[in-house]
């Protein structure tokens, strides 16, 4: 009997091991790309000489690699009005800066990326941005009555095509929430944006303002290209919904002039900014 206990337990043994059959998945895998960061933001009140601009290359999504940044590129900004060319230096850790940028309200600006025997350029107009009149805070315009809500006035200029970016971040939490809009139907009028945190309510861990909490504030004028990408992008980081598109690459404004199909990730923007913060009482 035990010798039959033991034949039927190596039979179960060898049962079990057959199961665990190793299944090859093929992953599709995209040729590493040049990833662009270049946001040149003209804080008002500033000089806005001082900017940097990041580059990187894409990985592989099981890629461990923690080290892309990019170097020996050569990069540059220059003021299509008057010809004027900075040349931003290269730190060699993948960041690349001046001191010399010299803003202009409503003037283009051209950027050029040189890597890897292979020439980038994007092209951006630096929009004003109005001022903000006035920040409070209320209980009215948000989603649940009881939360508290900062709010944000200012006027929209006459002139019609004005963008915005708004960038809401909570003292301790480590992201902030993007929010863009335009004047398509709101041109020449006094604005008030507001912006409630809404709680995650499968998890309970985003709590509501309370008193005592800070919010920081940062306000961009924008192009309207730059705004459409943005809207693409928060969308896809807002996960996919039962009927919607599934994510796909979004291209930014860097254009491979060497090799088109070799297109950069990322985008080459020009800002003036408000950066500010409110505490809520």
């Amino acid at each position: 009997m035990k010798l039959y206990q033991r034949i039927l337990l190596l039979f179960s043994i060898m049962a079990l091991a057959s199961c665990e059959d190793v299944i090859d998945v093929p992953v599709q895998s995209a040729s590493l790309r040049l990833t662009v960061e270049a946001s040149l933001d003209w804080e008002k009140g500033t000089v806005g000489n001082v900017q940097t601009i990041s580059l990187s290359t894409s990985t592989p999504f099981f890629d461990t690699t923690t080290n892309t940044a990019v170097t020996g590129a050569i990069v540059t900004v220059t003021n299509d009005g008057n010809g004027a060319k900075v040349v931003f230096t290269d730190r060699n850790d993948g960041t690349y800066t001046t001191i010399e940028f010299v803003p202009v309200l409503r003037q283009a600006y051209t950027l050029e990326i040189q890597y890897n025997g292979e020439t980038y350029t994007a092209n951006e107009t630096l929009n004003p941005l109005t001022d903000i009149t006035e920040i409070t805070q209320s209980r009215e315009d948000g989603f649940d009555e009881e939360a508290l809500e900062v709010r944000i006035l200012f006027t929209d200029p006459l002139e019609e095509g004005n963008n915005y970016l708004f960038k809401f971040q909570k003292e301790g939490e480590l992201l902030p929430e993007l929010e863009v809009g335009n004047d398509e139907f709101i041109n020449g009028n006094e604005i008030d944006w507001w912006y409630e945190i809404e709680e995650d309510e499968e998890t309970d861990k985003i709590e509501s303002f309370v008193t005592g909490d800070v919010v920081n504030i940062e306000m961009f004028s924008t192009s309207e290209a730059y705004n459409n990408y943005l809207e693409i992008l928060i969308e896809q980081i807002g996960g996919v919904g039962l009927f919607q598109a599934t994510p796909v690459a979004v291209k930014g404004n860097c254009v491979n002039t060497t090799d088109p199909a070799n297109f950069a990730h990322g985008y080459f923007r020009l800002t003036e900014v408000i950066r500010t913060s409110y505490t809520f009482e």
